[in-house]
């Protein structure tokens, strides 16, 4: 689980003006809530923060106007639908030792069974209930030699210590499906012709 340290300022301006002030100087907006405290509004370096959310339940050590220090992982970012720029983010507080509700990224490692069978992600993240400090980045599954009608189960991901399903353990997490076959273009026509008649 990685840790990364962002320096934050209190934000006490608000609205959307305010928030297009904090965008021109390449920061984000954010805020900080959690553990029945009243929400702490933010400004966070903006490009810090992208680098730090491309790792999924990233654990940021916040330094709050270099009084306070706080630990949180994100919970809600919004991105601009076109260019794709942090817009805003939300913040949990965490504590060490405390444990959170997740979504784990899951990844399938292996070949399929011969026969050009598919691979369906029914989860591409598993919800799962770990300490904040020890969030695992993902879960790696096997999927060498299944086949059509194969599925992986929330059970069979194998969790490390400390973390548990958030999820039914009967949740399909991987399934094969079935190549679909395509039928001749001489059946489709004989078909409409009878059709017709």
């Amino acid at each position: 689980m990685s840790e990364v340290k962002l320096t934050a300022q209190t934000r006490t301006e608000f609205g959307k003006g305010a928030a297009r002030r904090i965008r021109r100087a390449n920061q984000v907006p954010g805020v900080l809530y959690g553990h029945g405290t009243q929400p702490v509004h933010l400004t966070l370096p903006g490009h810090d923060l992208l680098l730090a959310l491309r790792t999924p339940n990233v654990l940021i050590a916040l330094d709050i106007d270099g009084k306070t220090n706080e630990l949180a992982i994100p919970k809600s970012v919004q991105r601009d639908p076109l260019k794709g720029f942090l817009e805003h983010v939300d913040l949990l507080l965490v504590k060490r030792g405390e444990k959170v509700t997740v979504e784990v990224p899951v990844v399938a490692e292996g070949e399929l069974a011969p026969g050009g069978n598919l691979l369906e992600h029914v989860l591409n993240a598993l919800p799962v209930e770990a300490e904040a400090t020890h969030i695992p980045e993902s879960f790696t599954v096997s999927v060498e030699g299944l086949e059509a009608g194969a599925s992986v189960l929330a059970k069979d991901v194998t969790l490390p210590n400390g973390v548990s399903l958030a999820v039914e353990e009967d949740a399909v997490v991987l399934q094969v499906l079935a190549a679909q076959a395509e039928e001749p273009a001489g059946e489709e026509a004989e078909g409409e012709e009878a059709a017709e008649a």
